[in-house]
């Protein structure tokens, strides 16, 4: 029997024997490869419609309707958004979290391009051991890293008095109204920096040696590889992070929930839009209006990556 009899039909060989059939049977060979298809996405789908789009659009609804005591539950429609971009602390906590972003996000794009650089240039297994022990911070859950600078930070029993009192110095509380911006922009960093070095380092490797090589061969010192050429390969890693970091820090949350209870008053019931909904519907049982500021950052957040992304895209002539 010759070798051509005993191969295995191929899928090319199934895909020409479908078009060479009936048309009725290609039909019922397309029919049930979709419903195979269907078949394995369908728990995704299930659980997607489930748990992120009935509770959005529930969300949606609330944010529609005006609960009060005297008239009860009443459709207002819109009437709760225009409420939302004149509140004085839904537009503070805004103001906030954009600073922040100004600030951080530049700060933390920094520290992991200049480390991931610098890992890209180590042997081996230093390389290895270093993004390890970077990356470490990112696999600490968020609550008890803020926890834990929350202990460091304080003024009364954290180690930060008695480093700063062994040299003759006064710590700076950044548990209070003056220092806790800079507390909170030392806790994302410190959780962040790792994870975006990884993305970072991950778009080095991927770039043609070939080209580090010819440039050497020219003349041109690491500092000049580095500013010329890797930089500029790695443009659209950098703006991947920009958009993740810039979503993330508008809605920022966990942080300054965990540290409100040391931070005494220096972190307000409306210091960030999220934690204002939060208040809102935990504190104040007003669901409505808390849905309300959440989808009014939702839009926010929607407009600003549109108008960031299409920029993006207008400079790079895509």
């Amino acid at each position: 029997m010759s070798l051509t009899k005993l191969r295995k039909p191929q899928n090319d060989d199934v895909t020409a024997a479908a078009l060479l059939a009936p048309r009725s049977q290609r039909r019922s060979v397309i029919t049930r490869r979709g419903r195979i298809g269907w078949a394995f996405v369908a728990p995704f789908g299930v659980t997607f419609i489930a748990l992120l789009v009935i509770p959005l659009l529930y969300a949606f609804w609330l944010s529609l309707n005006t609960n009060t005591l005297a008239k009860g539950n009443q459709f207002t429609w819109f009437h709760n958004y225009g409420q939302a971009f004149t509140d004085p602390l839904f537009l503070e906590g805004a103001r906030f979290v954009i600073v922040f972003s100004l600030i951080l996000i530049p700060f933390q794009m920094l520290i992991s391009l200049i480390t991931a650089l610098i890992i890209d240039e180590l042997a081996n297994k230093v390389a290895r051991i270093s993004r390890l022990l970077i990356f470490i911070p990112y696999a600490v859950p968020v609550v008890i890293g803020a926890i834990m600078w929350g202990f460091l930070y304080s003024p009364s029993f954290g180690p930060m008095g008695e480093i700063f009192g062994f040299f003759g110095l006064n710590a700076p509380n950044l548990l209070s109204a003056d220092g806790i911006f800079w507390g909170l922009v030392n806790i994302v960093t410190w959780q962040w920096v790792g994870y975006y070095m990884i993305i970072i380092f991950s778009a080095l490797q991927g770039l043609d040696p070939s080209l580090f090589e010819a440039a050497r061969i020219d003349g041109a010192s690491k500092l000049q590889i580095a500013l010329r050429i890797k930089i500029p390969l790695v443009a659209p890693a950098l703006v991947l992070i920009l958009v993740f970091a810039l979503i993330g820090t508008l809605q920022f949350f966990t942080e300054p929930q965990i540290l409100r209870s040391l931070a005494g008053g220096a972190i307000t019931s409306g210091f960030t839009p999220n934690l204002y909904a939060f208040n809102l519907a935990f504190v104040y049982r007003d669901f409505n209006y808390a849905s309300t500021i959440s989808f009014a950052l939702g839009i926010v957040v929607f407009i600003g990556s549109y108008i960031f992304l299409s920029a993006s895209r207008k400079k790079s002539g895509l």
